[in-house]
C-alpha cells in the first residue's frame, strides 16, 4: 500500500471525524472566493453612490475572513493531532520513520485542502448570484445581477489555500518532530487533577481576573476623551487578559471550593459535569477565550451595522429635518420650484428669515475656557410655521441644536459643558445668554454653515439689535422643501443635485439617506457573513474539542454502566456538563459585545436595543446547533460503552 492509497483510507475512516472541518473549511473558502468575486464586480459599484468605498471594505473583509481561517485551520489542526497521536506512535512502532509519518500527513493535508478548495469555489461560483441579489436588496438597489466566473477571484482563493496549506503543514512538522514516541501514546490522555489545595497566590490571581474584565467594562463606558485610540486598546487588553485568567484560573479555582464544600462528595451528575472542566480547564483555556473574543467581536461588529442599517433614515432625518435647503439664492429657488411643479411632484416650501454672527460658548473643558465661531440664530416661532415641533426658550436663553454633538468632543458627557453661557460682543458691551442645553439633532439642515442655536422671536430680535453692525453679521435667507410622497423623493432629489455647485453645497436628506443606507448596508452584509464564518469557526473548534474529550471519557462510560447506571442518567450528567461548555463562551461573549456595543454608541447614534437582542438572538440559535451535535456525538459514545 502506498503513502497516497494511505491517506486517502485514513480520510475515508476519518471523515466522521472531518466532516464538520470539512464543512468548515469549505464554508470560509466559498466565502473568501464571494468577497473576492463581489470585489471585482463592475455592475453593483457602477450603482453605488461615490460615497461607498466599495472595493476597499471587501478588500478588508477579505482579510478579516483570511484570518479567521487562518486561525481556524491551525486549531483544527492541533486538536486533530493531538487525538491522532496515537495512531502515529503505532506507525513508529512498526518501523516507519517521522519522515514517513510527515509524508503521510502533508499529503492527508493536502488532499483535504484542495478538496475544501475546489468544492468551495465551485459552490461560491454557483451561489455568488444569489449573494450579490442578498447584497442588492440590502443596498435597496434595483436590476438583476450579470451570472460570470472572475478568474482572479479564484486566483485569490487559490493563494488563501496555499497560505493556509503552509502554515499548518509547518505545524504539522513542528508537532510530529518534537513529540517522542512516548509523548505520541500518552499524548490524548487526560491531565491529572490537581488535589494540592490553592495557594493564596492562585486566589489573588482568581480574583485578579475578574477585576480586569470589570475594569475593562468600566472604562468602556468613560474611554471617549483625547486619549480615545489608548483607551480602546487597554479595554481590549484587559478584558482579554481577564476572561483568559477568569478561564485558567478563577473559574477552576471556585470549582475547587465547591468540591470542598461537598468534602469531595459530587454524586454521579456533578462527577459527569464538573469534575472533566477542573481536569481541563487549564488546558482549555486557550481556546475557551479565543471562542469568547471572537464571539464578542462578532456579536459587536454585527449589532452595530444592523443598528445602523436599522436606524438610517431617523439618523439621517436628525441631521436633515428638511428634505432640501436652499441659502440666500432666490434665483436657484424659484428655479428648483418650478421644476417640482413642472414634473408634477407635491412639496412644502417654508421659508426662514435669520442671521449669522459670530460669537464666544464657555467650554470648562478646553484649554481656552471658550469655544469662538460663527452661530446661526433661529426663531423658534418661525420654525414652528414650518411644522417643526421645537418649544419656545425663554426670553434671553437659547437652546443648541446639534447631530453630530458626540464626534465632536473628546468626552461624549455633555452635562459637563452644559448648561453654559453665550457671549456676545457687541460695539459697547458684551452681552451674555444663557445655553441651557443642547439636543442631539439638527434643527435646519446639517448643510447651513454656524451652530444652530434656538432662541424666541423676540431674543432674535433683540441680538440683531445688538449685532447688525458687527463684523461677521451676516443675513440668512433659507428656504426649505418638504415633500410629502416618498415616491417622488428620488425624482426631486435628483433635481436638485443641479443647484449643488462648486461654490455652495448642501447635501438633501434623500441623498444622504441613501449613502447611509448603502454604507451600513454594506457593512451589515459583510458582518453578517463574516459572523457566520466566526461562528462555523469557533463552533467546530469547540465541537473538536469536545469530540475529543468524549472518547477520552469513553473508559469512564463502560465503568459508570458496570456500576448500574444508565445510558439516560449518564447523558443527564454530560448534558450539565456541555452546557457548561458552551453557555460560558457565550454569556461571556455576550457581555463583553453589550459593554462594547455601549461604548460605540457616539459611532451609530441610535437606540441599538433591538438590533442587539436580534443579532444575539441569531447567534445564540446557531451556536446551540453546534452543542446538538456535540450532545448527538456523546450519545453514540455513550452507547457503544454500553454494549
Amino acid at each position: 500500500m502506498t503513502v497516497f492509497d494511505l491517506a486517502f483510507r485514513s480520510m475515508r475512516q476519518n471523515m466522521k471525524h472531518y466532516y464538520l472541518y470539512f464543512f468548515a473549511l469549505i464554508f470560509s473558502m466559498s466565502l473568501f472566493f464571494i468577497f473576492a468575486s463581489l470585489k471585482y464586480d463592475q455592475q453593483v459599484q457602477n450603482m453605488l453612490d461615490s460615497s461607498v468605498n466599495f472595493t476597499t471594505a471587501f478588500q478588508f473583509a477579505a482579510v478579516l475572513l483570511m484570518v479567521i481561517i487562518g486561525i481556524f485551520a491551525v486549531s483544527s489542526n492541533s486538536i486533530f493531532l493531538r487525538r491522532r497521536s496515537r495512531e502515529f506512535g503505532l506507525y513508529q512502532l512498526i518501523g516507519l520513520s517521522k519522515g514517513w509519518i510527515i509524508r503521510y500527513l502533508l499529503l492527508e493535508n493536502i488532499l483535504l485542502g484542495l478538496g475544501a478548495l475546489i468544492t468551495g469555489i465551485i459552490c461560491g461560483g454557483l451561489v455568488s448570484r444569489l449573494f450579490v441579489l442578498i447584497l442588492m436588496n440590502l443596498l435597496n438597489l434595483n436590476g438583476l445581477p450579470s451570472i460570470d466566473f472572475s478568474v482572479l477571484a479564484a486566483l485569490e482563493t487559490a493563494i488563501v489555500f496555499i497560505l493556509v496549506i503552509v502554515i499548518t503543514s509547518i505545524q504539522m512538522i513542528v508537532i510530529i518532530n518534537r513529540r517522542t514516541l512516548l509523548g505520541l501514546f500518552q499524548a490524548d490522555k487526560q491531565p491529572e487533577l490537581i488535589s494540592k489545595r490553592p495557594s493564596i497566590f492562585t486566589a489573588v490571581i482568581a480574583v485578579l481576573g475578574v477585576i480586569l474584565i470589570g475594569y475593562g467594562y468600566q472604562l468602556s463606558d468613560h474611554m471617549i476623551d483625547e486619549q480615545l485610540v489608548f483607551n480602546a486598546l487597554l479595554v481590549m487588553a484587559s478584558t482579554i487578559t481577564g476572561t483568559y485568567i477568569l478561564f485558567r484560573v478563577t473559574i477552576r479555582w471556585c470549582l475547587y471550593w465547591f468540591r470542598k464544600r461537598k468534602r469531595g462528595h459530587l454524586g454521579l451528575y456533578n462527577s459527569l459535569s464538573l469534575a472533566p472542566l477542573m481536569h481541563r480547564m487549564k488546558t482549555n483555556a486557550n481556546s475557551l477565550t479565543l471562542i469568547t473574543v471572537l464571539s464578542a467581536l462578532t456579536l459587536t461588529l454585527v449589532t452595530m451595522a444592523y443598528s445602523i442599517y436599522y436606524s438610517a433614515e431617523k439618523v439621517t432625518r436628525k441631521e436633515y429635518p428638511y428634505d432640501f435647503a436652499i441659502e440666500n439664492n432666490q434665483r436657484d429657488t424659484d428655479a428648483f420650484t418650478a421644476e417640482l411643479e413642472s414634473n408634477g411632484i407635491h412639496y412644502n416650501h417654508y421659508t426662514i428669515q435669520t442671521f449669522r454672527t459670530n460669537g464666544v460658548v464657555l467650554d470648562p473643558l478646553v484649554e481656552s475656557g471658550f469655544r469662538e465661531g460663527m452661530l446661526l440664530w433661529l426663531s423658534a416661532e418661525q420654525l414652528q410655521e414650518t411644522d417643526r415641533d421645537v418649544s419656545v426658550p425663554d426670553y434671553g436663553e437659547a437652546i443648541e441644536y446639534n447631530a453630530s454633538a458626540l464626534s465632536l468632543y473628546d468626552d461624549i458627557d455633555l452635562t459637563k459643558r452644559y448648561p453654559t453661557m453665550i457671549e456676545l460682543r457687541s460695539e459697547t458691551q458684551t452681552k451674555s445668554y444663557p445655553l441651557t442645553e443642547i439636543l442631539l439633532e439638527n434643527v435646519v439642515n446639517a448643510g447651513i454653515s454656524g451652530r444652530q442655536m434656538l432662541v424666541s422671536e423676540a431674543t432674535l430680535e433683540e441680538i440683531e439689535k445688538r449685532m447688525s453692525n458687527m463684523d461677521g453679521f451676516d443675513r440668512v435667507q433659507i428656504d426649505t422643501f418638504l415633500v410629502p410622497d416618498n415616491k417622488e423623493l428620488a425624482l426631486a432629489s435628483s433635481l436638485y443635485q443641479k443647484y449643488n455647485t462648486d461654490d455652495y453645497y448642501s447635501a438633501d436628506f434623500y441623498s444622504r439617506y441613501t449613502s447611509l443606507l448603502q454604507q451600513s448596508g454594506l457593512l451589515i452584509f459583510i458582518a453578517a457573513f463574516l459572523g457566520l464564518a466566526f461562528l462555523a469557526s469557533t463552533g467546530s473548534i469547540l465541537y473538536f474539542k469536545q469530540m475529543s474529550e468524549a472518547e477520552q471519557e469513553k473508559q469512564s462510560f463502560r465503568t459508570l454502566r458496570q456500576l448500574g447506571f444508565d445510558e439516560r442518567m449518564i447523558m443527564k450528567g454530560i448534558l450539565r456538563k456541555q452546557m457548561l461548555v458552551f453557555l460560558l463562551p457565550l454569556f461571556i461573549g455576550i457581555f463583553h459585545s453589550v459593554f462594547a456595543v455601549k461604548a460605540s454608541y457616539f459611532i451609530t447614534n441610535s437606540d441599538d436595543t433591538f438590533p442587539a437582542m436580534i443579532s444575539m438572538g441569531a447567534y445564540a440559535a446557531i451556536y446551540f446547533l453546534f452543542a446538538f451535535f456535540t450532545l448527538g456525538y456523546y450519545k453514540k459514545i455513550v452507547q457503544n460503552a454500553m454494549l
